[in-house]
């Protein structure tokens, strides 16, 4: 609802919004410009001896006013021609002319009415509504993001574009809260919907009938500041019965004209010092560095504004249209897709056009949407769902186990739940068996039992298909060949051997990091944004199925690594051990949000062997603000296959790795990494009781072993993996 709420009056209104705040960020110069190019008033200036000057130049002196900025124009009469200009109170002497500036006047016109007239201020009235909007939405989604107000200014990870967007917000978003409200005071006052709240002063005595007293001699003029003063409007000349009129920041009075006595005076009211407060945070007038501040906040909003509209194309991009969707009260079939990347989305789309072959009605929507109460006709709701990191909801799923779990009772129609992974990954179809289990714990019936489709395979699927038909009573035969991510061309640029001398060849193979362009890195699309532990996937020449290796190094290390061994008839590793420098591979990225370090200065338990090592070292190249990382890799002979042997003394020394320990299987002793946590029990559950996060990376068989040696050490202090799984302190990456 929050973020509906916040994009579509972002979306419908940009363009008179980025119009508001453009004119209103350039007219925020000009009383900052006007401030420092008017000749102030020197301190202790009195208004009489200001009027005195000044009428001494220009007799026929009508009115002096005084700007916030503290610019003074006088206007006169000279033979019955009227002049104006900006005063140097020094002399009295006019320094330059008082027209108006046009273009600060167009801009006003502009910012104020479109040109438009009254019809035009109610225009702007409206974008002033969506720029309010838009502030509290989208503080409110700042502060989900970053996990509550307290972390308003937590560091962000993702795309260039979603970072840009929020990084602005959570700054502009007080100055654009402040100047949307100002601005929807001022055009209530405009149409008169807000009292005036001011009284003119009453005469409280007659005048006196004479003329001619001197400025000088007349005590309000000669007690008042110049600082203090808004305007002095002279008497009509010949005029016995007229006042001079004087209007301060204090109030406004009548001065007679013949004995510069106060003949009556008016203190502004409360009312009326909330508009002048109001109309000094709005325009800037008074407050030239104020102005300045909300004019640069406004400047980011259409920058806030592109962004938007880039993470809007990219959800649509993720969340392509189904053409026939039925509507949801009508439906027979409800499909509920949880998407990260929009992989999921076409087998959802080659699904609902299967089913309506076979004369379904079929509405199909993300499972964020999900609202069983609209589901009047429904007799079967299938979940087709993605994981994220390691194990959490989609982008398209936020917060569909919630509702779930709020429902009095389960749904009538029946549930089928298809989970999309990879068995490479330890969570792999975690959210999927999530939803299952939660969809069980509320009693709700099962079309089919939970089931998943690997690396998106087109043969689990049509398999899968099948089920679903006989229990449907229909033929069901699906078919979706999912299309590869956008792919970019590496170039090797040097490579490191090691492994030959135990019949293990391995290569730390290095590429060089090919260039983003704005676009790409403003979508966090390809190689413009990766860390140590994301994926890159080659594609092998022969076969259309990517491998998939962790990185070893991070987009600012300026360029691609990994670690590759040659496996007995690999195809791909055969191929990228074979690669000379100069040579290259297809490839593209893939996230791996559930491997990564964390945040924090909490200490890391790296442990790893063999080509395990490639994201462990990457994380230990990043690791410049000193993190205490302990490290524990194993290795068959330290003459043969010690990778990244020439780092770790450097790394050791600069402070990047607290400790190294490293065990050896190919020797006298055969000594494995699950042995080496054994030899350093004491110290690694003294690490881990105070708060260290364990990594560990490597083949299924190394991994099974550590976790036995860690639930070993463990066991005193009634800490497990599990544990530390559910904590979130314990994350593997397994080959």
């Amino acid at each position: 609802m929050i973020r509906a709420l916040h994009r579509w009056p972002g979306l419908l209104a940009l363009a008179l919004i980025t119009v508001l705040t453009l004119s209103g960020a350039a007219l925020s110069v000009f009383p900052a410009a006007e401030r420092l190019t008017a000749p102030q008033a020197a301190t202790g200036l009195t208004v009489a001896a200001l009027a005195t000057r000044i009428q001494a130049v220009y007799p026929g002196v009508e009115q002096i006013r005084r700007a916030p900025s503290g610019r003074i124009t006088a206007y006169w009469f000279d033979q019955g021609a009227p002049g104006a200009a900006v005063i140097d109170p020094a002399t009295g002497q006019g320094v330059a002319s008082a027209d108006p500036n046009q273009t600060q006047r167009w801009l006003t016109n502009l910012h104020r009415s479109l040109f438009l007239g009254d019809g035009g201020r109610i225009a702007m009235a409206v974008g002033a509504v969506a720029m309010l909007v838009l502030s509290f939405s989208g503080a409110m989604l700042v502060a989900r993001r970053a996990g509550g107000w307290r972390h308003w200014f937590t560091a962000l990870r993702g795309p260039l574009a979603g970072r840009l967007h929020v990084e602005i917000a959570r700054v502009a978003v007080v100055g654009l809260v402040l100047s949307s409200t100002t601005a929807l005071w001022m055009t209530a006052s405009t149409f008169d919907l807000l009292p005036s709240g001011g009284t003119a002063p009453a005469l409280a005595v007659e005048v006196s009938g004479e003329t001619g007293v001197a400025l000088m001699m007349m005590p309000t003029l000669g007690d008042t500041p110049v600082a203090d003063l808004r305007e002095l409007s002279f008497p009509y000349p010949g005029d016995a019965t007229d006042v001079f009129t004087l209007k301060t920041d204090r109030g406004s009075g009548y001065l007679d004209q013949g004995t510069g006595a106060l003949l009556g005076w008016s203190d502004l009211t409360g009312w009326e010092h909330v508009f002048e407060t109001i109309y000094m945070l709005h325009t800037g007038q008074g407050a030239a560095t104020l102005g300045l501040v909300l004019g640069i906040m406004a400047l980011g909003v259409p920058v806030m504004g592109g962004t938007g509209v880039l993470i809007w194309l990219a959800g649509r991009r993720g969340r392509p249209r189904i053409r026939g969707n039925q509507a949801a009260g009508r439906a027979e079939t409800i499909l509920l897709v949880g998407s990260e990347g929009g992989s999921t989305w076409g087998f959802a789309a080659a699904l609902r056009a299967a089913l309506s072959r076979a004369g379904q009605s079929v509405h199909a929507a993300p499972m964020s949407t999900f609202t069983p109460d609209r589901y009047a006709r429904a007799e079967r709701i299938i979940v087709l769902a993605a994981t994220y990191g390691n194990g959490d909801a989609p982008a398209s799923a936020k917060g569909f186990l919630d509702r779930l779990a709020n429902l009095d009772r389960a749904p009538e129609a029946a549930l089928a739940v298809l989970g999309f992974g990879d068995r490479s990954f330890p969570a792999y179809c975690a959210f999927a068996k999530a939803v299952s289990e939660a969809a069980r714990a509320k009693g709700w019936s099962e079309l089919l039992p939970l089931d998943t489709i690997d690396r998106q395979s087109p043969q689990d699927f049509a398999r899968w298909g099948r089920t679903l038909g006989q229990a449907l009573g229909i033929d069901l035969e699906l078919a979706h060949q999912p299309g590869l991510p956008t792919t970019e061309t590496l170039t090797l640029i040097s490579r490191r051997d090691y492994g030959a001398e135990v019949q293990a060849p391995t290569a730390i193979l290095r590429f060089a990091l090919p260039n983003a362009t704005l676009w790409q890195r403003l979508r966090g699309a390809g190689f413009a944004r990766f860390t140590a532990g994301d994926l890159i996937g080659i594609l092998p020449e022969g076969s259309p199925v990517p491998r998939l290796y962790s990185l070893a190094s991070a987009r600012r290390d300026g360029f691609v690594e990994i670690v590759v061994k040659k496996q007995p008839g690999g195809l791909c590793s055969g191929q990228l051990t074979a690669l000379e420098p100069g040579q290259t591979v297809t490839a593209f990225l893939r996230r791996n949000p559930g491997f990564q370090p964390g945040k924090g200065r909490a200490p890391l338990i790296l442990i790893g062997a063999g080509t395990g090592i490639g994201p462990l070292a990457g994380f230990l190249r990043g690791n410049t603000r000193h993190r205490p990382i302990h490290l524990f890799f194993g290795m068959r002979h330290p003459d043969s296959d010690f990778l990244y042997g020439e780092e770790m003394p450097i790394w050791q020394d600069d402070g990047r790795l607290a400790r190294l320990v490293t065990a050896v299987s190919r020797g006298a002793r055969p000594h494995y990494v699950q042995d080496a946590l054994r030899g350093e029990a004491v110290e690694v559950a003294r690490l881990i009781r105070d708060g260290a996060r364990v990594m560990v990376c490597g083949g299924r068989d190394m991994v099974a072993g550590v976790a036995e040696a860690l639930a070993e050490i463990l066991a005193p202090t009634g800490l497990s993996p599990a544990v530390l799984k559910a904590e979130g302190r314990y994350v593997e990456d397994v080959y």
